[in-house]
């Protein structure tokens, strides 16, 4: 056996189970992937803007932590193609590509590899669509639609945001209402994740239950990063059956794990004893972005 594969064994997984009551589990399983896939440059990039992104992870507030966070980067490019993508994945990639086999392993015994949400979003690419791209368990998935439409209401609400006014804009899609703030000194119709479509970009956005929030916290005028896509065998689907597949690994991934790599994990308690239920499929705390998913 190879150092790498050496290194994939010892700190291939993290098995994480909260339980608050009956009703309230929530299940983690945290893959570790000691190196980084080939990518190719599908644009070049001209400006770049970072959102604090946080979602709640259980909505009936049993969970002492019910909010997940990440800092996302949304890449614009031109002819109105952009890419909206985790920064903390971007800085991991980094960080395995620069390392040795001894220092990743390092630094995954630190905590530094610790990953950010795999989703990852291109509008207008290819034209006129938009590819949503993601890794579930060990398995990639791409599915791409026609550019969602939003019929923004404009409203008299205005508020600042990183020195920025910004007037706000409401508009219902897909399940939920969703409030924007737009910046019209930022002349771009685009925003964070699907968003997009007002008069300047959006700076601050979320839904009516304040269950997913973005907000705009760093801006780069001039940049110069390549927008790029992971060249990895990808599983392609559609909506539905994408979020299908992440509701199957999200109820019991132990489970799906098995399944899906042939792999195996064993579940125990605090005495070492095997975990009874644990490959019982839970009910999830929270619902997903877009909550037509089920029809």
């Amino acid at each position: 056996m190879d150092m790498k594969k050496s290194i994939l064994v010892i700190i291939l997984m993290t098995v994480m189970t909260t339980a608050v009551s009956a009703k309230v589990l929530r299940r983690q399983l945290s893959i570790f992937q000691a190196s980084v896939p080939e990518t190719e440059t599908i644009a070049s990039e001209n400006m770049e803007f970072v959102y604090d992104y946080r979602c709640c992870v259980d909505t009936t507030g049993q969970l002492e932590d019910n909010v997940s966070s990440d800092n996302m980067l949304l890449q614009i490019g031109p002819e109105g193609l952009s890419k909206f993508s985790s920064y903390k994945n971007l800085t991991v990639d980094s960080i395995l590509m620069r390392s040795t086999h001894e220092q990743i392993a390092q630094a995954a015994i630190d905590g530094k590899l610790s990953t950010g949400e795999f989703m990852t979003i291109y509008k207008n690419y290819p034209d006129g669509k938009l590819t949503h791209t993601e890794k579930i368990c060990q398995d990639w998935f791409r599915y791409e639609e026609e550019m969602p439409r939003f019929d923004w209401e404009l409203t008299d609400s205005v508020t600042n945001v990183l020195g920025y006014e910004c007037h706000a804009a409401r508009c219902r899609f897909r399940g939920r209402v969703w409030t924007a703030f737009y910046a019209e000194d930022i002349p771009l119709p685009e925003g964070p994740w699907k968003l997009h479509g007002l008069p300047g970009l959006i700076m601050r956005a979320s839904d009516d239950k304040g269950h997913y929030t973005f907000e705009c916290i760093g801006i780069r005028s001039k940049a110069d990063r390549p927008i790029t896509m992971y060249k990895v065998p990808f599983n392609n689907t559609d909506r539905k059956a994408y979020y299908d597949t992440r509701h199957r690994y999200e109820i019991n991934p132990y489970a799906y794990y098995e399944t899906t790599t042939g792999g195996q994990i064993t579940v125990m308690d605090e005495n070492g004893n095997p975990q009874a239920g644990a490959y019982d499929p839970v009910e999830l705390p929270y619902d997903y972005i877009e909550r037509d998913w089920k029809k």
